[in-house]
């Protein structure tokens, strides 16, 4: 049995707030919300998926680097619909790669952050063609 019943949150450092946060907001549609005062006093934001603080981003005084080949490659979020995400992937200005067809059981979408994290965007189809 595992001890572990779901993810709880990430974090992502970022050497541009600004544009990390945008990224989430307006493409992804997370919305910022409380996030408790840091010992350090450090800028950050904590980012929603509904009620669940799910991306917690600080800043970072360096430039940070990418995640691919780092111990944490990547980070996967499951999306509810595939087109509309793609095109607001599409218009977000990022280079991204998708993987899948429509009769595919699932499709990703792989964008990299304004702070370099690798972010899936999993979709899973609810009637896959028939193999």
């Amino acid at each position: 049995m595992s001890l572990i019943s779901d993810l709880h949150h990430i974090n992502i450092r970022t050497s541009d707030l600004t544009a990390t946060k945008a990224f989430f907001m307006d493409t992804l549609g997370l919305t910022e919300g409380w996030r408790p005062q840091t010992l350090s006093g450090r800028p950050g934001a904590w980012l929603y998926a509904g009620d669940r603080p799910i991306v917690h981003l600080s800043t970072a005084d360096e430039p940070t680097a990418e995640s691919r080949g780092a111990a944490l490659d990547h980070v996967a979020f499951s999306i509810g619909d595939y087109e509309t995400v793609l095109a607001r992937v599409e218009g977000c200005g990022l280079p991204f790669e998708t993987f899948g067809t429509e009769t595919s059981p699932r499709r990703q979408i792989i964008v990299r952050d304004p702070s370099g994290a690798m972010v899936e965007l999993h979709w899973r189809n609810p009637s896959p063609a028939a193999a």
